[in-house]
């Protein structure tokens, strides 16, 4: 990927390199990652010039901070050639398949049982009750990203810098071939989907990513939980516990003015 040819003169970028798969035959190199993190404003910059370059920026979060590894990035813990293509999965039915198997109650295997299970997606049940409908961004939702982008490097000040040539921020998941979300599904490209049409409809970023946390920034955040189902599953909803798979949500801002998620 020769990153200087897709951005402007004048916009330079911190030391990297380019990141190669473990798997395969380690030929692929789904993503750039700077060496250090990345200087304030440089996030929004690059989202700025998305659309000529074709660059997806991301914040990287480290395991563990303190690592000289920085995994999962630098060590290329990726899987991009086995995902498949977001436009290969439609959000509505990935959304009733995940509710279904959140809501299936196994007193044998489940960590909660039937009660439990069922309380946290109360008042619902287990049938699903179809998407939140969309909602008035209260916010510009690149202006919201952008200043999302300050407040999670001022959280995770160890982040690194990524850049991924994806068409939209929820394919750049796919594209860097993230494993977050492995314990629950194995294909991020059903995430990338169903983000995908969070971006049409609650004008979702997609951020930050660390090694199995998923952090948005939404300008039109759906209505109050208790008349409106989330957008995603509970189990990846950052007001309920995990219980199937890794990969938590945040979203921005964290305090809704008029709904929650």
């Amino acid at each position: 990927m020769n990153l200087e040819s897709r951005l402007p003169q004048g916009l330079i970028l911190p030391p990297g390199r380019m990141i190669t798969s473990e798997e395969g035959h380690g030929t692929v190199q789904p993503l750039w990652l700077s060496d250090s993190p990345p200087s304030a404003g440089l996030w929004p910059r690059l989202r700025a010039e998305h659309a000529a370059s074709g660059l997806w920026p991301l914040l990287l979060a480290p395991l563990d901070p303190h690592d000289t590894d920085v995994r999962p990035w630098a060590r290329g813990e990726l899987s991009p050639e086995r995902m498949s293509s977001p436009a290969d999965h439609d959000p509505q039915t990935v959304l009733a398949r995940w509710w279904q198997d959140h809501t299936a109650t196994d007193e044998e295997d489940d960590q909660l049982d039937a009660e439990k299970r069922l309380a946290v997606i109360a008042p619902f049940g287990q049938t699903w009750p179809g998407p939140a409908p969309a909602t008035t961004p209260v916010e510009d939702a690149d202006a919201t990203a952008d200043q999302y982008a300050q407040v999670f490097l001022d959280r995770h000040p160890h982040a690194r810098l990524g850049l991924v040539a994806a068409p939209r921020g929820a394919d750049a998941l796919t594209t860097a071939g993230w494993e977050g979300p492995v314990n629950y599904d194995n294909d991020t490209a059903t995430f990338s989907a169903v983000l995908r049409d969070w971006e049409d409809r609650f004008g979702a970023r997609v951020v930050g990513v660390g090694f199995d946390t998923l952090h948005l920034s939404v300008a039109a955040l759906p209505h109050t939980a208790s008349k409106t189902p989330c957008a995603l599953p509970p189990s990846t909803s950052p007001s309920a516990p995990t219980t199937s798979g890794r990969a938590p949500t945040e979203t921005w801002p964290p305090t809704p003015r008029t709904s929650s998620t």
